[in-house]
């Protein structure tokens, strides 16, 4: 690809994602995803490597880049699915972030993968908010491993009934996984175009030229960066639960364009749900 092609290439998908994030914004009913944009939308390839996204929050598509690999080859996907989850130790952050990942076919070829993760404002925690006061990950709300969320299509609604039990406002939590799901669908048939227009082919070598030329452009980045050790220290004022004054140390190492990023001297864990 030359530049141009290049350039192009990389604002049709990542339009992809800014065109799911606005339908996303428009459709929820929460404060949390309407107004205060706590939502992302992303682009993954058929061996759920990140392609795409937008500017949305970046915490949430950097935990989901190392989780998805895992999740999509764990699952036998058909078109029309949608998995559901918000588990933190596959790649989500907290619980109230809930994620919908779908895959992408062309024919009977998966060819990616579309995915947004959305801050609920209730996720069935024992203190009220969407970030609750707690100890423990029971106490933070309902965890939802992988699970299917749409199936062929059709909605599961074990699935849809199993979250609705246990949040403290069903209506409002539907309303926003609704508007999830229709994010989802949009990006599908968004991707779905783009792929016909490059070509199966032609659309996997232009995620392999862009990702390379992004690592490319990180490197250089990084160079740029005088050699040196950084250091920086702050403080998250409590914890909820007595703790006060934690702290957060950071020493950063740059050496010939590598980073090394060394965390001594920060606090201890806590017991709330700010580690």
């Amino acid at each position: 690809m030359d530049a141009i092609d290049r350039t192009l290439f990389v604002s049709r998908i990542q339009a992809i994602c800014e065109e799911m994030g606005a339908l996303l914004q428009r459709t929820a009913f929460s404060p949390n995803i309407r107004d205060r944009l706590d939502f992302s939308c992303a682009v993954f390839d058929a061996g759920g490597l990140l392609c795409a996204q937008a500017a949305h929050i970046p915490v949430h598509l950097g935990s989901m880049a190392y989780a998805m690999h895992d999740i999509v080859s764990s699952i036998h996907w058909r078109p029309g699915d949608t998995i559901i989850l918000n588990d933190p130790y596959l790649g989500g952050t907290h619980l109230p972030d809930i994620t919908l990942v779908s895959p992408v076919f062309i024919d009977e070829t998966l060819c990616g993968f579309v995915a947004n993760r959305a801050h609920h404002a209730d996720i069935g925690a024992v203190t009220p908010g969407s970030m609750p006061v707690a100890g423990t990950l029971d106490e933070e709300g309902y965890l939802i491993p992988p699970r299917s969320l749409i199936k062929g299509g059709k909605p599961v609604q074990a699935t849809i009934d199993g979250i609705l039990e246990r949040v403290h406002a069903p209506t409002i939590t539907h309303a926003d996984l609704s508007a999830q799901i229709s994010t989802n669908r949009r990006g599908v048939d968004l991707l779905t175009g783009l792929i016909h227009k490059a070509g199966l082919e032609g659309f996997h070598n232009s995620l392999i030229e862009i990702n390379d030329y992004a690592e490319q452009m990180a490197l250089a980045g990084t160079r740029d960066i005088p050699e040196g050790t950084y250091d920086f220290e702050d403080f998250m004022d409590d914890d909820g639960t007595g703790a006060t004054d934690i702290s957060i140390r950071t020493a950063i190492t740059v050496t010939d364009g590598n980073i090394t990023v060394d965390f001594k001297g920060t606090s201890p864990q806590v017991r709330g749900n700010i580690n």
